[in-house]
């Protein structure tokens, strides 16, 4: 496997769905604003996509892929993972049929709960329609998640990574249809509008991903339900898996909770922040985590702890050398940033020095979430989802204790370092057990590489710190004088960060071309065993 085009392909393509959803999320800004309908709208809208990060992308995907690659190993002719696929599918449908029905159902009572006890003013009829529309996604978007396992199991990362582009096209388009007919004048109207664009979006990512995944050579048939010894088996690695996999997932429930208890808007905000915290962590993080895990779980069943090692180490430096500089110019550039991107329409100041205070907060823990990303598919590989289930426990009371002590003080923003703060302390309890057991250690070049990552991060800091102030008063101008005054505030910090990586020996050329080559990753893996 070649790591940095694995990596390349999945980044890339998440940058391009990435930069859809910034056109989308400008568009909702202007159009919806920070108000009670655009938070009814986040509300209905994040509800699906937690469940899918959490049990779709996050427990099943890090339970399916290793017990994937086992059954593929075993029968070079692919018959055993072609019945494996069967069972799980003919179990995996209707029990994701039956979980949409609920929730249907007691959607009222879900929508009053996280409004605070229905004390937050969100819990109306419209809110409740909102996400009975989108929850379905979750279903439709369960069952692609399948798919793409056995694509990413294949090394085919293309079409997967491609995939949720197709979401923030059928939004965009929506909102651009508001736009035309009635200048997005009626934000109750585009929100439900909005939601049926997320349900058509999650039969076309099933489409999509149904159609390469049976070029790969499998077929996908629905049998009479019957919970095989396979099946078990893989229910038995999802349930931990819900929580080693999904911490940042279950704080963003938690989240929905705290935000709530907040002032009109807060939703809203916190999603906008979000969007630019996600974009590192979508490209890098997510990409690393995908594309190591079928490689790790191949070492590990060939009993190759060497090259597990390398794996996991080229991984976490490949990470933190776009994720540390990503980390420190969006806590510097945030005003700027969110200035140049959403101020508009019904997108007001006030919101966009809140939205900015806390992406300040959010990205202090964004190397933390790439690292758990990297070190997660470790247990994952080995089949213990059991042991991250503790270190998530203890992150998660962290995060709800830190909530309750910060949220008075800092309001929103205090909400995401609370979120910061725990995923640092999930992370290294993560590194912590790894290295008590012998399964992974920071080599003492990898330390020295992560040293002047930090270094030259620290120095490009400084020049955005003291650069910011000489284009204030562009970051709010024209479309062309946005894009200009960011570009070339960004494009300094970048300049002294790389120049400063290359001169100090933070990026290690060699280590690039090597991952360059044509499965240099487990070639170099296997030279170091």
């Amino acid at each position: 496997m070649n790591l940095l085009k694995s990596t390349g392909i999945i980044g890339g393509m998440t940058l391009v769905s990435r930069l859809f959803g910034f056109v989308r999320d400008v568009l909702i800004a202007r159009i919806l604003g920070a108000s009670a309908t655009s938070d009814a709208w986040q509300l209905a809208f994040q509800m699906p996509n937690i469940f899918r990060r959490l049990f779709a992308e996050g427990a099943f995907s890090a339970a399916f892929v290793p017990l994937f690659n086992h059954k593929m190993e075993e029968d070079g002719e692919r018959s055993a993972a072609q019945q494996f696929i069967i069972e799980v599918l003919s179990v995996f449908v209707p029990v994701l049929l039956a979980f949409t029905a609920l929730m249907m159902v007691i959607m009222p009572g879900a929508i009053w709960l996280f409004d605070d006890f229905g004390r937050g003013g969100r819990s109306s009829d419209f809110a409740v329609t909102l996400a009975r529309i989108t929850f379905p996604y979750l279903a439709l978007i369960s069952v692609t998640t399948l798919f793409a396992g056995i694509l990413n199991s294949l090394s085919r990362f293309t079409a997967a990574a491609a995939a949720p582009i197709l979401l923030n096209i059928c939004m965009i388009t929506v909102l651009i249809f508001c736009i035309i007919t009635d200048g997005g004048r009626d934000a109750r109207q585009a929100a439900y509008l909005l939601a049926w664009a997320v349900a058509a979006a999650g039969v076309l990512q099933m489409l999509w991903l149904h159609y390469w995944a049976r070029k790969s050579g499998f077929r996908f048939t629905l049998r009479w339900p019957k919970v095989t010894q396979d099946v078990k088996n893989l229910s038995m690695l999802i349930v931990p898996a819900i929580f080693g996999a999904g911490i940042y997932q279950i704080s963003r429930f938690v989240d929905l909770f705290f935000l709530g208890q907040l002032e009109e808007g807060s939703f809203t905000v916190l999603a906008m922040a979000d969007r630019l915290n996600q974009l590192p962590l979508g490209i890098i993080g997510i990409a690393l985590g995908t594309a190591i895990l079928p490689a790790l779980s191949r070492f590990i069943a060939q009993e190759d702890a060497g090259g597990a090692q390398r794996i996991q180490s080229n991984a976490i430096e490949l990470g933190m050398l776009v994720t540390v500089p990503a980390a420190v110019g969006l806590y510097f550039a945030s005003l700027p940033l969110i200035s140049a991107i959403y101020l508009g329409g019904r997108y007001d100041m006030d919101a966009v020095t809140i939205t900015a205070a806390v992406v300040s907060m959010l990205v202090i823990g964004l190397p933390a979430y790439v690292l758990i990303k990297v070190l997660t598919p470790a247990f994952f590989a080995r089949k213990d989802t059991r042991t991250p289930v503790y270190t998530a426990a203890i992150s998660l009371t962290i995060n709800v204790i830190l909530n309750i002590l910060l949220i008075p003080i800092l309001g929103v923003a205090g909400l995401a370092l609370a979120g910061a703060i725990a995923a640092w302390c999930n992370c290294i309890m993560l590194y912590a057990l790894l290295y008590m057991r012998g399964h992974f250690h920071l080599e003492p070049d990898l330390i020295f590489r992560l040293s002047r990552i930090l270094l030259s991060a620290a120095a490009m800091g400084a020049v955005i710190y003291f650069a910011r102030p000489y284009g204030a008063e562009y970051y709010g101008g024209n479309i062309w004088e946005r894009i200009a005054s960011i570009a070339l505030l960004c494009g300094a910090g970048a300049a002294v960060y790389f120049a400063l990586a290359w001169v100090t020996g933070a990026i290690d050329r060699d280590k690039i071309n090597m991952l360059r080559r044509r499965k240099a990753v487990e070639a170099d893996a296997k030279g170091n065993t």
